[in-house]
């Protein structure tokens, strides 16, 4: 038996206005999605805890069938992780988002305008991670690059007990009511401020408003967490897995739990990601003897974050022509029975352009166990079908059962 799982991140989402009162997953032409519904099981699951914030790390680790009320030591340990960063047990972990806030007042007084800085690229971020390590690194402060917008930075003795907040919450909103608090957060804040004088007319960023796009013109840290623990996914379930994202969040995760990272050229996280290579190298793993594989794809939480309605929509229909429909088919060449589970791990309610704890709608596909029932592939059906898993840590025993 082989299984797949195609995690369409931050799919779910509430009823539109503009689109008569539906979701994006309603008005999605999914036709592949709802064919599978049709003859699997549709339902709706909890992946965050109860007290747990609703975010791609506790919701992940919830969906792999890690409880993150055992398992959740904080997200940046885990993007840290797929950097190559050795944490010791001493030392705390950050998130070190580029982020592009207002430029005409103080620093306390802007507003965050996007928490990406228009998915600034790699190449750029890491010159400017760089040119800001000069300036601000210190024998215990060490900065580490990582993908796109998201970096690390590593505190050698760090403290917990500091408030933070992730800057995909306060999108649109004045800064001054989200700053640091708690243990060290004075030297948080320096860093913050400081960030943006040193970035705001740095050739970089000339060059990025010439073209039209956003500046990154200052860091914003969150996530701290210490070094994670996950047990090894193998030795969980019994089965060889193997790991598809373009984030170093989820590869963080693979690496801790023993799974298998599989890069493919072109992904990106946002919707301009290689949606068939993805695919592609999922049956090919599998092919090559893995049992499972968790295919991760960014680009509707991506969208919702930065409240594109059309391109969420277009993001959803690409999972289902490029990822789904691939999948499905090669899935039935290879003429082994197998199990396919879609779901998102979290809403990323366009209205508000952040996540949310509500429960998602999962899908189960069963090659040699189908259903017949009316049900199509969205937040209503997974309602109506009366099924729901309050645990979102064990579906993954659900969906191997």
């Amino acid at each position: 038996m082989k299984y797949v799982v195609i995690l369409g991140d931050g799919m779910a989402d509430e009823p539109i206005e503009e689109l008569g009162y539906k979701t994006p997953l309603q008005v999605a032409r999914k036709e592949h999605m709802d064919n599978l519904a049709r003859m699997g099981e549709v339902g709706l699951v909890n992946t965050i805890p109860n007290g747990l914030s609703p975010g791609s790390d506790t919701a992940n680790l919830s969906v792999l069938g890690y409880d993150p009320n055992k398992y959740y030591t904080g997200r940046s340990p885990l993007e840290a992780l797929s950097i190559g960063v050795n944490m010791k047990d001493s030392d705390v972990s950050f998130r070190c988002n580029f982020v592009t806030l207002s430029e005409d007042e103080l620093y306390d007084e802007k507003t965050i305008i996007d928490h990406s800085a228009d998915e600034i690229s790699s190449e750029e971020a890491q010159e400017l991670l760089h040119y800001l390590e000069k300036h601000l690194a210190s024998e215990v402060i060490r900065f580490y690059p990582g993908t796109s917008y998201r970096h690390a930075i590593i505190w050698d003795n760090g403290s917990m007990n500091v408030k933070l907040t992730p800057p995909h919450d306060i999108l649109g909103k004045v800064i001054k009511d989200h700053l640091p608090n708690g243990d060290n957060s004075n030297k948080i804040k320096e860093m913050m401020t400081l960030s943006y004088e040193l970035l705001k007319d740095h050739p970089i960023n000339i060059k990025r408003r010439e073209q039209g796009l956003l500046p990154a013109n200052s860091i914003w840290i969150w996530g701290e967490g210490t070094k994670p623990i996950l047990k090894s996914f193998y030795e969980k379930y019994g089965k060889k897995g193997a790991m598809i994202s373009a984030v170093d969040l989820l590869k963080g995760i693979a690496i801790a739990s023993d799974m298998k990272n599989i890069n493919v050229d072109g992904a990106t996280g946002n919707i301009h990601t290689n949606f068939e290579g993805k695919a592609e190298a999922a049956i090919n793993t599998l092919k090559s003897g893995d049992d499972f594989v968790y295919v991760h794809i960014e680009a509707p939480d991506e969208c919702g974050h930065r409240g594109e309605m059309d391109n969420k929509i277009k993001s959803i229909e690409l999972i289902d022509t490029k990822v789904v429909k691939y999948i499905k088919e090669e899935l039935d060449n290879i003429g082994e029975d197998y199990k396919i589970m879609i779901l998102p791990d979290h809403p990323t309610p366009l209205s508000i352009r952040t996540h949310t704890n509500k429960p998602v709608p999962y899908l189960i596909y069963s090659s040699n166990n189908k259903i017949q029932s009316n049900l199509c592939y969205d937040e209503i059906s997974g309602k109506e079908s009366g099924k729901v898993i309050l645990e979102g840590h064990k579906l993954m025993d659900y969906f191997f059962s």
